[in-house]
């Protein structure tokens, strides 16, 4: 087992390594998955509609 405060040195080291993303970053990447959200829901409302209709044709309703 490792010695406590070696553990702790390590475990700054590690933390000092971290990039964090910057503001403007965050900002693109959420909009971008929310236009991505966006065009997939879209996307899946519409097939969902072909289907549907295709199935009324098919079973005469």
């Amino acid at each position: 087992m490792a010695n406590p405060l070696q553990f702790i040195q390590q475990v700054r080291s590690e933390v000092a390594k971290i990039v964090w993303p910057t503001r403007r970053e965050v900002v693109l990447t959420t909009v971008m998955v929310f236009l991505m959200a966006s065009l997939a829901s879209v996307f899946f409302f519409l097939v969902d509609l072909i289907i549907r209709q295709g199935l009324n044709v098919v079973l005469g309703v």
